[in-house]
């Protein structure tokens, strides 16, 4: 199975499980981040943490190698959809979601990453919103969320690098929340909403998802998603994608 599901301490861990491909989206990840989405809103944990198997990679956004096949706008959008939905209610689960970046956060990686409320970087790890690199733009919501997360010309500096930044890079502009040296930084992370009744951790959850209704956010992040399904039908994007596979098979 390409990800899992686990329950501790109350604490959920979702994992993607595809260190093969450096943990890039199918979608059967589809799959797990919905089913994670509705076993969270159930069961309301104390936390929730999204995380992949091995220590290169966090995610390095979709799997072009199975995405690629998807040319027109009218192709890219579905896909492209879903997964902004998924990230959508990830985003305004009711409960505190945080990202343990485990390796690199490429593109779409960094999409699901910035939707979490909590960004954990571990010091080897790198992220960034390469997708310019592509001749597209976010198209998950990422985008959205990290002018929601940054402040403005961090953010837009961030999107229009196309590059990817250090884990100390990531703490200084504001996207990092902490710098993961060793284990114990985690449960030290872990220990501060232990001392905190989860009906609390909640109700600042509610006070969040408000004001994100009130300032249109999803109607904001579908505009992004239409955005990039009509850059994903140029002819840069194709022709992009395609070295970048060439490239990976040498």
């Amino acid at each position: 199975m390409a990800y899992k599901i686990d329950t501790a301490g109350g604490i959920m861990t979702f994992t993607i499980d595809r260190p093969e491909i450096r943990n890039a989206i199918n979608d059967e990840v589809m799959q797990g981040l919905e089913e994670l989405v509705e076993r969270a809103t159930t069961e309301l944990p104390r936390l929730v943490i999204i995380t992949a198997a091995g220590d290169r990679a966090f995610c390095s956004g979709g799997d072009l190698s199975v995405f690629h096949a998807l040319e027109t706008e009218d192709e890219a959008y579905p896909m492209l959809k879903r997964m902004g939905d998924v990230l959508y209610a990830v985003k305004t689960l009711p409960v505190p979601v945080a990202a343990l970046l485990n390796g690199t956060a490429v593109g779409g990686g960094c999409e699901i990453a910035t939707a979490c409320d909590y960004r954990l970087v571990r010091s080897h790890a790198k992220a960034g919103f390469i997708q310019g690199t592509l001749a597209i733009t976010s198209g998950w919501g990422g985008g959205t969320y990290l002018f929601e997360a940054l402040q403005h010309d961090h953010a837009l500096k961030m999107l229009s690098e196309a590059r990817l930044y250090s884990a100390d890079e990531l703490l200084a502009n504001g996207w990092a929340t902490a710098i993961i040296r060793d284990e114990a930084d985690i449960e030290n992370f872990l220990e501060s909403f232990r001392e905190v009744l989860p009906e609390v951790h909640r109700a600042y959850k509610e006070m969040a998802v408000r004001r994100w209704q009130a300032g249109n956010l999803a109607e904001r992040v579908e505009a992004e998603i239409r955005r990039c399904s009509q850059l994903w039908a140029s002819e840069a994007h194709h022709s992009a994608v395609a070295r970048f596979l060439k490239k990976a098979k040498k």
